[in-house]
């Protein structure tokens, strides 16, 4: 699996993959960033299952957390 995303910063498109692949009796995760301080890095995770897991349901808490600061909220009548 990988998921590229963009955003725009100096020097045109940056983007970031994450790749998932089954490791034992877990899962080894990897998350390439092309530049962080002006160099790429690549952040690799080996969590067994439940790790896992938990931290799915971590980053999509912080995800739907993120996506309800972006709405506005209508001032009460």
């Amino acid at each position: 699996m990988s998921e590229p995303g963009k955003g725009s910063g100096m020097g045109g498109e940056r983007g970031w993959s994450l790749s998932a692949t089954p490791e034992g009796e877990g899962v080894r995760l990897e998350l390439g960033l092309p530049d962080l301080d002006g160099r790429p890095v690549t952040a690799i995770l080996s969590l067994d299952r439940a790790e896992a897991r938990a931290f799915a349901r971590a980053l999509l808490a912080a995800a739907g957390d993120a996506t309800e600061r972006t709405f506005v909220t209508p001032p009460e009548a």
